[in-house]
This record gives C-alpha cells, sequence and structure tokens, in this order.
C-alpha cells in the first residue's frame, strides 16, 4: 500500500472543489475617483486553475520535482499562485527576506544552491548588479527582462492544459527552505518537510480554532499561505509588508471593515501603530475573532490598546517558536494583562503560556557546546533558567548546507526523533507555564552575576516613557562585562519630561531589584537597528557597537 499523499497544495483543489466561489485572494489594485480601494481577486477555483496554469508552465520550461526555486514576489495574486504552483510541483521553494542586507541575502543564495529563480524585474536587476548565483532557469513575474523567460509568455505556451496532477509528495520529502531573519547570527535555512507544513496547518487550526469560511488578513506573505490551507479568504492590505512599523493604520482598518476581517496576524510593531490610531480614533473592529502576533513579545501597553478595539472577549494571541518550530507555546493577552504583566515588570521575563497539542517543551542548562544526544538526565526542574528545546511533528530536522550548525542546534531523541535547541533561555514556573528570559547569545555576564536580556528589559520597560529598551554587554573580558541598557523613548510620551530625569528614574528604578541594582549606564537611542520582517527583533549586535568609550 503506497503512503498517503502529504503536500499542503493538495488543500487547494480540495477547497476548490468543495467552496469553488469564496474568495480565496484579494488583492487591493489602487483606488478609484472617490478614493475607495479597487480589489482584484481569485476564487478558490479560479486560484486553483492559476495554480495549474503557472504548475505546466514551469514544468514545460525545464523546472522539476526537487528543483530549489528561489521565490522573490511581492505580496499579490501572483505571489499566492505561485508558491502553491510550486507546492504543487514538488519542487522545493526557497524563501529569504530581501531586507536581511545584501551580503546575507548572497550567502543566503549562495548556500541554497538554487535551480531557479522567479522573480519581479527589480529583483532581476539586483541578482545582475550585486552578482548573485547564476541559475539555469530565470522567470520574471512582470515586464520582459534580460535573460530568461517572462511567466505570462510560459503561460501562453500551455493555454489549454486541464488540472496539474499534485505531485505524490510523503510527509517526509523535503517542502521549501525558509531563512531566519538572522536577528543573532548568520542567517540559516531551515528545512521544511511537507510532513511539518500539513502539522502547522493542524495546530494552528487546533489551537485557535480556526474555521473554513473566515477571512483572514495576511499582513505577513510566509504567514498569509496557511490561509488557504486553512480554508479561510486571504485578503492582502495596501501595505510594504517589509516595513511593518510604518504602516498606515487607516488603510489596515479599511480593509478589515471592507471585508468583515475575523482573523489578522501582525507583528508586534504593526499593532502597535494601527491600535495607537485606533484608539485615538474610538474604532472598534467588531468581526475580529482573534488577533495572533509573532517574532517578538508584545508589550503588556499594545495589548492594552488592542483590547480597546476589539470585541469584548477576543484576545490577542502570542504564540512562541521560530522558524525552526512554529507553535510551539501559545498564551492570550488576557492572562497577560491580568496576571503575568506585574510579574514580568518585575524582572521575572515574559510568559509565552503552556505548550500547545503534540510539542514537548525541556529545559537544559545553558552550555554552548555540541549536544547529540538527548538524556533525560538534562531536564531542569521548574524555576531554574536554561536553554528551551522542543520536540514535535514542527521541529525541523536541519538546516540546509549548514552542517556545523546544525549539530550545534539538534539532537537526537532515543527513538531518532530529533529534539531542537531554540537558542532561547527561559524556565518552567509551577503552573507549568514557559517563560523567556532572552537570547542565549545575549546573556551578558558581568563581574557579579549572569544577566539575561528579557528580564533585565522588563524592568525598563515598564515605565511610560520608554517604547522600548535592550541589554547589552561591553568589555574585552567575557567574564566580567559592563551591562549597559540602550532605550528607546515613546514617541507619545510625556514632552514635559526631560530626557536626563527619564533616565534618573531608570536608575532609581533598577536599584529596586537584585539583577539590575547593578546597572548604571543608560544611553538613548533614537531608533533600534531591527529585523526587517517584525520591526521588532532587536540587532544587539549592532546595539553592541554603538556604545561610546565611557
Amino acid at each position: 500500500m503506497s503512503a498517503p499523499l502529504v503536500n499542503i497544495a493538495a488543500a487547494l483543489p480540495a477547497m476548490a472543489a468543495r467552496q469553488p466561489h469564496t474568495l480565496g485572494v484579494v488583492f487591493p489594485e489602487g483606488r478609484d475617483a472617490a478614493g475607495r480601494v479597487a480589489y482584484t481577486h481569485l476564487t478558490y477555483r479560479q486560484l486553483d486553475r492559476e495554480c495549474d496554469r503557472y504548475a505546466w508552465a514551469l514544468s514545460a520550461y525545464g523546472i522539476e520535482r526537487g528543483d530549489r526555486v528561489v521565490l522573490m514576489v511581492k505580496p499579490s495574486l501572483a505571489f499566492f499562485a505561485l508558491t502553491f504552483a510550486l507546492f504543487k510541483m514538488g519542487t522545493v521553494p526557497v524563501f529569504v527576506d530581501p531586507g536581511m542586507g545584501v551580503k546575507n541575502l548572497k550567502k543566503c543564495l549562495q548556500e541554497a544552491q538554487p535551480d531557479a529563480f522567479i522573480g519581479v524585474p527589480k529583483a532581476h536587476v539586483a541578482r545582475l548588479l550585486l552578482r548573485w548565483p547564476s541559475v539555469r532557469h530565470l522567470v520574471t513575474v512582470g515586464r520582459k527582462f534580460w535573460g530568461g523567460a517572462t511567466l505570462s509568455d510560459l503561460c501562453r505556451g500551455v493555454a489549454g492544459k486541464g488540472p496539474f496532477p499534485t505531485v505524490s509528495t510523503q510527509a517526509e520529502d523535503m517542502a521549501a527552505v525558509l531563512f531566519t531573519s538572522g536577528s543573532t547570527g548568520p542567517p540559516k535555512g531551515a528545512v521544511y518537510s511537507h510532513g511539518i507544513f500539513d502539522a502547522q496547518v493542524r495546530l494552528l487550526r487546533q489551537t485557535y480554532a480556526i474555521e473554513p469560511g473566515e477571512v483572514d488578513l495576511a499582513t505577513f506573505p510566509l504567514f498569509a499561505l496557511f490561509a488557504p490551507a486553512l480554508g479561510m479568504t486571504a485578503i492582502v492590505p495596501d501595505m510594504d509588508a517589509t516595513r511593518p512599523a510604518a504602516v498606515d493604520p487607516r488603510k489596515i482598518l479599511e480593509a478589515i471593515d471592507n471585508f468583515g476581517v475575523t482573523n489578522m496576524f501582525g507583528s508586534p510593531a504593526l499593532l502597535n501603530t494601527v491600535s495607537r490610531f485606533a484608539v485615538a480614533e474610538g474604532v472598534v473592529c467588531d468581526s475580529l475573532k482573534r488577533v495572533i502576533s509573532a517574532g517578538a513579545p508584545v508589550s503588556p501597553t499594545v495589548l492594552r490598546r488592542m483590547a480597546k478595539m476589539l470585541p469584548d472577549g477576543v484576545q490577542v494571541f502570542t504564540p512562541y517558536g521560530a522558524t525552526e518550530s512554529l507553535p510551539v507555546c501559545n498564551v492570550g493577552s488576557h492572562l497577560i494583562l491580568t496576571e503575568t504583566e506585574r510579574l514580568t515588570d518585575q524582572g521575572r521575563g515574559v510568559c509565552v503560556g503552556v505548550p500547545v497539542a503534540e510539542m514537548e517543551v525541556r529545559i537544559i542548562p545553558i552550555r554552548d557546546d555540541v549536544i547529540e544526544a538527548w538524556d533525560e538526565a538534562l531536564a531542569l526542574p521548574p524555576g531554574e533558567v536554561g536553554e528551551v528545546v522542543v520536540k514535535g511533528p514542527v521541529v525541523t530536522q536541519r538546516y540546509f548546507n549548514r552542517d556545523a550548525a546544525t549539530r550545534e542546534h539538534k539532537m537526537r531523541d532515543q527513538d531518532g526523533r530529533v529534539r531542537h535547541r531554540m537558542g532561547d533561555l527561559g524556565y518552567f514556573d509551577e503552573q507549568g507555564r514557559l517563560w523567556f528570559c532572552g537570547r542565549k547569545a545575549h546573556r551578558v555576564q558581568t563581574r557579579d552575576q549572569l544577566l539575561f536580556t528579557v528580564q533585565v528589559e522588563g524592568v525598563f520597560n515598564s515605565h511610560p516613557a520608554v517604547y522600548r529598551s535592550a541589554l547589552v554587554g561591553v568589555g574585552s573580558d567575557t567574564a566580567a562585562l559592563e551591562p549597559v541598557v540602550f532605550v528607546e523613548l515613546d514617541v507619545a510620551r510625556d514632552a514635559g519630561q526631560s530626557e536626563v530625569a527619564i533616565l534618573d528614574d531608570l536608575r532609581r528604578l533598577a536599584a529596586r531589584f537584585p539583577h539590575t541594582a547593578g546597572i548604571q549606564r543608560f544611553l538613548v537611542h533614537p531608533a533600534f537597528p531591527v529585523d526587517i520582517r517584525h520591526n521588532a527583533k532587536i540587532f544587539r549586535e549592532k546595539l553592541r557597537t554603538q556604545v561610546p568609550k565611557a
């Protein structure tokens, strides 16, 4: 008996048969004379047919099952159709954020060793000017570009073709390569199998009770790909997905109102911008059933503002995880605002909730060496801070062409399954809730104690004038670093309080807690360097270089 088909693209023809006329993807194309948004769309049947057309065209061009295909196309109807076409073909899409920087981007593409490159004209210009790796197949989405072929020309060559049969992939087959943001070191390509995508869809549906027929606001392209698999309509808002903090909140709220959006995924930076405007204008989004945010902890201040723009009982969920494993844990804004916020303000860390179904989480001692095999004796008891290790169906098994990184972050269980070392530090409380304390790479060893970034920053983030803070360690002696806290001030703070007065407040605040009492140096920073995907992960390595000599 043959193994069952496991492929996220298989959900598309099923949805097309079940609800052919339901909107699959909606995209803003501009505005009419009255200023109203003009949308274009694909129903599920149309999206499935467009995927078939692209799959036939790319296959005829010579792109085959197992080929690695770099996809650099902006959020659009074509992005959705191309991605699912590539999955249907059994190719391996490679997703790389263009905002990670020229050097990192080039290195990621070199490591991925792509067989094909599909991109908008701007991406092809960059490919040539920056001398990205050469590939066998070049496809331009848009106007004719030097070299290769255009997607529209390829499609004309396969006119009249019927349904494209989804390649018979199994759970263990390689499905995609997703590069990490590189916020704590060089970006790495996490290898996704079809089984991992299948498990993610299952866990997201179970954890958040998502039902077919819902409407999703797709503010983050990769997360938006789950919408068709979950039976949701994906609404692409009028925004630059690479700059979530700079989003126009009117356009986000407009999209929610136009389509009765029920599910919204947004980075912490996007929620900050949107909630600030919504509360000021008295806007309530009565269609929303849930808001999901990931990439970094969402501040209680933002959660309180979000609560004012949401219907009674609707929560903001902040799942914990990483590119290599998502979701791992889940927590809702109700628990944070009623119980754990005050503990975060005291420097206990950020509560990220309890493990979701099918996921096993352990805490092990902090160490930087390779651990090849899991031993239950490594597990620490509740209350002790250590590295977070996870096991479950959404855990990636390896990095692509990064054997050393695979050995560093993966360990084998007794049953042969892989456990992933998250590189995060945390602990379990007596109620079985996981508390995030910061990245392992960001811990600061002073002469007197070991400091964890999130525990330290929670104390200073509680100050009403502080938007966010960042702990870094400076000095040549790694065993006796000087702790320095950078502060980014809230743009809406009381203008009557000077920066000097705020820093004096922070010194007094530091003196109240044993783990922050030794911090004397505070620096105001105009805008932290952050990762482009969420505009929330702080590049502390860059901040460290900006500390002036005392």
